[in-house]
C-alpha cells in the first residue's frame, strides 16, 4: 500500500475514532432533562414538530422522519419558512424540538418567540448550555464537548454525530414505551422489499379449493392428477381432516416401482414442514431456504390445512 494510500486511511480513522469517543461520552452522559422529554412526548395530543438550518437542520429532518416512521408523529419545519408563513404548523398541543449547535442560530429567534408566546414544548439540541436557545427551552438536551472531526475543527462532524443518535435514542426509547412491535413497523413500511418481507402469509398464500389435497386411499393416478392441475408440485395428505403427509416429485421418484399400484398413502412422506398463515412473509423463505423447499403448507394450530404457499408468491411479492 502506497504512503498516500495509508495517510489517506489514517485521515479517515481518526475521524471516526473522533466521532466515536463523542458517541460514548454522550452514553456516559445523557441529557437530564432526555427522560423528561420522554414522558412530555409520550403524554402530547398533538406532533413532534423538529426544526433547524443548515447542517442542523438536515439532521433534525431525518430525526423527524425516524420519529414518523416508529409511531411518534412528527414533521420537520425550517426555522426560516416558519418566519415566512410555516409558523402555522404548529399548533398548541405539540411539542417542538429545536436544534443549534451553538445556539444561538438567528433564524431560530421567531420559531422561538413563537414557541413562548403560544406556551408551546420547547426542547433545545445544543453543545452550548448559557446560549439563548437553552436558556429558552422546557428541555435542555446538551450535548457534550468533543472536536468537530474536520481539520480545522469548525466544519459540523462531530457535532451533527451526537445529535442524530441522540435522535435515534429518542426515537427508539419512544418506541419501547410505546410498544411499537414488528406489525406497527410494517403498518408504516408497506412499500419496498422491507415491507413485502412483513406481509402476512395469510395474504400471499393459495386457500381454499386450489390446495391439491389427497387421502391415505386416493390412488396414485388421481394423485398425480390433483397434483398437475393445481401446478404447485405436491399434494397435501390429509386424514381425518388433519393433514399427515406431503407427496412430492422426490416421493413420485422413489416410488417408481409399480407406482401406478399404489395409494397416496402409501408414498407420502410423514409430517410435513407447515407454517402458520399468521407468520411473516420473512419466516416462511427463511424456512424454505432452511429446508431447501419451494412450497410449504400452512396450516393451523390443530394441523387442518389452510392453504399452499409457493416460492414464487414470495418472488412476486418482492421478498425473495
Amino acid at each position: 500500500m502506497s504512503t498516500i494510500a495509508i495517510s489517506l486511511l489514517e485521515t479517515a480513522r481518526n475521524v471516526l475514532e473522533i466521532e466515536s469517543k463523542a458517541l460514548a461520552k454522550l452514553a456516559d452522559n445523557l441529557p437530564h432533562d432526555f427522560t423528561r422529554l420522554i414522558k412530555a412526548i409520550i403524554k402530547c395530543k398533538g406532533r413532534v414538530i423538529v426544526s433547524g438550518v443548515g447542517k442542523s437542520g438536515h439532521i433534525g429532518r431525518k430525526i423527524s422522519a425516524t420519529l414518523a416512521s416508529t409511531g411518534t408523529p412528527s414533521y420537520f419545519v425550517h426555522a426560516t419558512e416558519a418566519s415566512h408563513g410555516d409558523m402555522g404548523m404548529l399548533v398548541e398541543d405539540d411539542i417542538c424540538i429545536l436544534i443549534s449547535n451553538s445556539g444561538e442560530t438567528s433564524e431560530m429567534r421567531d420559531i422561538v418567540a413563537y414557541t413562548r408566546r403560544f406556551s408551546i414544548p420547547m426542547a433545545a439540541i445544543s453543545s452550548n448550555p448559557e446560549s439563548t436557545l437553552m436558556r429558552a427551552a422546557d428541555f435542555t438536551l446538551g450535548l457534550p464537548n468533543a472536536p468537530e472531526a474536520c481539520a480545522i475543527g469548525m466544519a459540523p462532524t462531530t457535532s451533527t454525530t451526537m445529535t442524530l443518535a441522540l435522535g435515534d435514542a429518542l426515537a427508539v426509547t419512544l418506541m419501547q414505551q410505546r410498544n411499537f412491535n414488528t406489525e406497527s413497523f410494517q403498518i408504516f413500511h408497506p412499500g419496498g422489499k422491507l415491507g413485502a418481507q412483513m406481509t402476512r402469509i395469510r395474504n400471499l398464500m393459495h386457500g381454499g379449493d386450489k390446495i391439491p389435497i389427497v387421502t391415505p386411499e386416493t390412488p396414485v393416478k388421481e394423485a398425480l392428477i390433483e397434483m398437475t392441475s393445481k401446478g404447485f408440485g405436491i399434494a397435501v395428505l390429509i386424514n381425518a381432516g388433519k393433514i399427515t403427509g406431503i407427496i412430492s416429485d422426490g416421493d413420485l421418484r422413489r416410488h417408481m416401482h409399480d407406482l401406478m399400484e399404489k395409494t397416496a398413502g402409501d408414498i407420502a412422506s410423514p409430517d410435513p414442514v407447515t407454517v402458520s398463515e399468521d407468520a411473516f412473509a420473512a419466516d416462511a423463505l427463511r424456512i424454505m431456504n432452511s429446508y431447501k423447499i419451494s412450497v410449504l403448507v400452512v396450516a393451523d394450530q390443530k394441523r387442518r390445512a389452510k392453504g399452499i404457499l409457493h416460492i414464487h408468491d414470495l418472488l412476486r411479492a418482492g421478498v425473495a
